[in-house]
Formats: structure tokens, C-alpha cells, sequence
């Protein structure tokens, strides 16, 4: 029988110049599964996505994804150059280059894919239109499009609700729960506690580690999300490489992660 487990985390460490956004993360996502990553800004969710998807090497520890795993990753809109001159199509079909390699002649069936997914999204129509031009929620919609061609294993969905109406969260939502049922593993970062609640079984609340994982309604109680803003308001851009072997108290979050310093400041990460 195949293993149920999509991804593992074995003591993963991820950051940038340095410093670590994600510290020590075990862990199994399952196949199949729906799970929302939530946090503070600078609490280490796009980078975990980024270190999923394979663009961020590990600092430390192993990210192993399953073999033959096909994975989509729809970045955030501040990731994407949009003043490059291209259209909708041009996008979309970017989804198709698992298959066709990113210059292969796409077929007659490629064109009728790409129609469908547009189609799927509400874009009929977009196929010509620049990318510049495409409002926030327009440009969601194309990017599920091109994640819709992938026809990936684990689809990973960063802030995919950001800058977007109500109308289109609706939609997009509803084709995240077809992905679901068709056995496909999703991996989102979320702000929304209650879309959260609604729509994910399970959750991953960080704060450059992990605060709690599990099923939703025990990871998003008032304590966790506590403890999750007491690390967020101590955060020290200059703190030290954290050690492996923190302790992992509730009540001690801040001191497992960096030493103490004789004066602290505010500062962010991604």
C-alpha cells in the first residue's frame, strides 16, 4: 500500500542571510489533506511554502516530499511582476509546461484545456487581455487557472485571498474543496481564523515555529493564539542562531527560540 504521507519535516530549519524564519519543524502533512497555515506577518509562512515548493534550500534538516510528487505553487501577488508584457493566455499556459516543456508546441487539446480552465475560473473571455490590467481578484482567478493545468499532487496557496471580493473567495474556495475531493493535498496561508474554521480540517499556527498543529478547532483556541503573539511582539532582529534543543514549554515560546538579549527592538521577517 502507498505511504499516506505527502510531505515530512525532519527538524527543518529555513531562513535568509543568517537569519532563521522557520526553526526545527517535524512533522507529516497527509495526503489528501486540506491544512491552512496561519500566523502573524514575519512568522515564517511564506517561507515554509517557499521550502516546500523546493525554491528555499534547508538552513537546516530535511523537507522530503513523496516520490513522483507533482507539486503547483501559487506565490503571493507582490512576487509577480506584472508590468512584463503578457496576457492571460500567456500565463495560464505556463501551467502546461510540466507536459510540454516551457517552449513545446502545444497541441489542439492543450488550447482546449487552457479554454477550460479559464472557463472554470470565470476568465472566458480574458484570454488577450495584459496582465497590468487584471484587477486583484482576476489575477487570483488566472493563477488557479494555471494551478488547474498542473494537475498537481500538492497545490500550495500563498495568501490566495488576499485583494480579493467576496464573490471570487467563494468561487476560488469551491474549486479548492473539487481539488479535495479529487484526493489532492492543499497547503494554504491564511489570515481569515474564520474561513479557517469553515473550510480547513487542520491547521499549522507559527510564529517561526510551531505554536500548534492538528485539527483547527484545537489549534485556533485563545491560548495558542497567546502564545503566538507573545513570541511576535519579542522578536529581535539581532538574536542569535537558535539551539536545537529548546525548550518547549507554552509559557516559555519566547526564551525557547533566541537567548536573551539586554535590549530588544522590533523587527520583521518574512
Amino acid at each position: 500500500m502507498p505511504s499516506r504521507t505527502c510531505v515530512t519535516f525532519d527538524d527543518l530549519t529555513l531562513g535568509y542571510d543568517g537569519h532563521a524564519a522557520v526553526h526545527h519543524l517535524s512533522g507529516t502533512i497527509s495526503r489528501g489533506s486540506m491544512t491552512a497555515v496561519i500566523g502573524a506577518n514575519g512568522s515564517g509562512k511564506s517561507t515554509l511554502m517557499k521550502g516546500v515548493a523546493g525554491i528555499l534550500k534547508p538552513i537546516g534538516g530535511h523537507c522530503i516530499r513523496a516520490a513522483g510528487l507533482s507539486v503547483a505553487y501559487l506565490p503571493q501577488h507582490s512576487e509577480l511582476d506584472r508590468s512584463f508584457p503578457a496576457q492571460v493566455i500567456d500565463l495560464v499556459s505556463l501551467g502546461l509546461w510540466p507536459k510540454r516543456g516551457l517552449f513545446g508546441r502545444h497541441t489542439s487539446e492543450d488550447k482546449t484545456a487552457v479554454a477550460g480552465a479559464l472557463d472554470a475560473v470565470g476568465m472566458h473571455g480574458f484570454e488577450r487581455r495584459p496582465l497590468d490590467s487584471l484587477s486583484g481578484g482576476q489575477m487570483q482567478r488566472a493563477l488557479f487557472a494555471r494551478a488547474l493545468l498542473q494537475d498537481a499532487d500538492l497545490i500550495l496557496l500563498d495568501e490566495p485571498f488576499n485583494a480579493v471580493d467576496t464573490r471570487t473567495v467563494a468561487h476560488l474556495l469551491a474549486l479548492i474543496r473539487h481539488w479535495s475531493g479529487e484526493g489532492r493535498t492543499i497547503l494554504a496561508v491564511l489570515h481569515d481564523h474564520d474561513l479557517v474554521r469553515a473550510h480547513f480540517p487542520q491547521s499549522i499556527l507559527m510564529a517561526r515555529k510551531v505554536i500548534a498543529w492538528g485539527a483547527t478547532a484545537d489549534v485556533l483556541t485563545a491560548k495558542h493564539l497567546q502564545q503566538a503573539r507573545q513570541f511576535e511582539e519579542a522578536w529581535d532582529e539581532d538574536a542569535p542562531w537558535c539551539g536545537a534543543d529548546e525548550a518547549d514549554e507554552a509559557g516559555d515560546v519566547t526564551a525557547a527560540l533566541f537567548a536573551p538579549q539586554p535590549a530588544r527592538k522590533a523587527g520583521r521577517h518574512v
